[in-house]
C-alpha cells in the first residue's frame, strides 16, 4: 500500500483492487501516464495535477488512463466554458449558501451497505424568490468537491435520492433543457464521482415527461442506473435498507435536518444571513439563445 491509499480500510483497499483495477505496485506509473497526457490538450488549463487530485480520475474510471484523462480535461473543460458558475465557488456565496441551508444537496449520516454516501434532494424545498436552478447546481458541485476529498468516496462512491414530492408544475417548467443540459454536463461528463444509483420518489407526471427530455443525453450506464419509484417506498427499501432512511422516505430514522450538511460546510457562517439578487446569475446570452432555438425546439418535440 502507497501513501496514496492511506486513507483506505482493508475492505476498500480490496474493493479498489477488485472492481476498479488499482494496484498499488503500479500506482504512480499510473497517475504519470495520465500526467503526460495533459500536453496534448494546450487549449485547457490543467489547474491542478498532482497525483493525490489525478487518482480520483482514475478511480471515477476503473483505470483506465485515456477515459480517466477524458475526464480530467472535461472536469477543467466545463469551468473554463463557464466560468460564471465558478466564481466565487465557495459555500458563504449568497446563493450557494441558500441552496445548501434549504437542503441542496442533504447527505444522511449513515452509509449504504456498500460504504456510498447517501446524498438526498427534497426538490419542492427550491425557494425560487431566493435562489436559482444554477446556484443549487453550484451548491451541488461545491459539495461534491468536499466530499470526494474522502477516498473511501473515491472508491466506493454516492447513492441520489430525489424527492419530488410537491414539487409544482411551475417549478417543473424552469428545468428547461439548456439547464438540464448544464447539469448533466457537469454531474455526469465532468466529474470524478461514481455514483451508483440516482432514486425518484413521488415523482409526478411531469417529471416522467422531463425524464424523456434528458435520456437521449444519459450513458447508458446512467440510465441503468435511475430507478424511478414513484410512490412505491418498497421498491426504494429493496435498494436502500430502511434503517439508514429518515421518515420521508418510509425510513426508521428521525425526519431529515435540511441544514445538516451546509452546517458542516458553514460552520460559525451557517447563521449569518446576508442579502442575495436572484438575478446576479443568470444564463449566458448564447445559452438563451440556444433555449429559443428550432433546433432546441424540435429536440423537445421529439422527445
Amino acid at each position: 500500500m502507497t501513501h496514496l491509499q492511506a486513507g483506505l480500510s482493508p475492505e476498500t483497499l480490496e474493493k479498489a483492487r477488485l472492481e476498479l483495477n488499482e494496484n498499488p505496485d503500479t500506482l504512480h506509473q499510473d497517475i504519470q501516464e495520465v500526467r503526460d497526457m495533459v500536453i496534448t490538450r494546450p487549449d485547457i488549463g490543467f489547474l491542478r495535477t498532482d497525483d493525490a487530485f489525478i487518482l480520483r480520475f482514475l478511480r471515477a474510471r476503473k483505470f483506465h488512463h485515456f477515459e480517466a484523462f477524458r475526464l480530467l480535461a472535461q472536469y477543467f473543460e466545463y469551468r473554463q466554458q463557464n466560468l460564471d458558475m465558478f466564481k466565487s465557488f465557495k459555500a458563504t456565496d449568497p446563493g450557494i449558501k441558500q441552496a445548501l441551508k434549504d437542503g441542496f444537496p442533504g447527505g444522511l449520516a449513515n452509509l449504504d451497505h456498500y460504504g456510498r454516501k447517501i446524498l438526498v434532494l427534497f426538490a419542492a424545498n427550491w425557494d425560487q424568490s431566493r435562489y436559482t436552478l444554477v446556484d443549487i447546481l453550484r451548491a451541488i458541485l461545491l459539495s461534491l468537491e468536499a466530499m470526494i476529498e474522502d477516498p473511501e468516496l473515491q472508491v466506493n462512491g454516492f447513492v441520489l435520492i430525489i424527492d419530488w414530492s410537491n414539487f409544482t408544475f411551475k417549478q417543473a417548467s424552469k428545468l428547461t433543457p439548456s439547464m438540464l443540459r448544464l447539469a448533466i454536463e457537469g454531474l455526469q461528463d465532468s466529474f470524478p464521482a461514481r455514483f451508483g444509483g440516482i432514486h425518484f420518489v413521488n415523482q409526478p407526471w411531469y417529471i416522467h415527461a422531463l425524464y424523456t427530455v434528458i435520456r437521449p443525453f444519459l450513458k447508458e450506464k446512467t440510465r441503468k442506473r435511475i430507478f424511478l419509484h414513484g410512490n412505491n417506498l418498497n421498491s426504494l427499501h429493496q435498494l436502500i435498507h430502511p434503517e439508514i432512511l429518515p421518515s420521508e422516505f418510509g425510513g426508521m430514522l428521525p425526519p431529515y435536518d435540511m441544514g445538516t450538511w451546509a452546517r458542516t460546510l458553514l460552520d460559525h457562517e451557517y447563521d449569518d444571513d446576508s442579502e442575495y439578487n436572484v438575478d446576479s446569475y443568470s444564463m449566458p446570452v448564447k445559452e438563451v439563445e440556444k433555449e429559443l432555438s428550432p433546433k432546441s425546439m424540435k429536440r423537445f418535440i421529439r422527445c
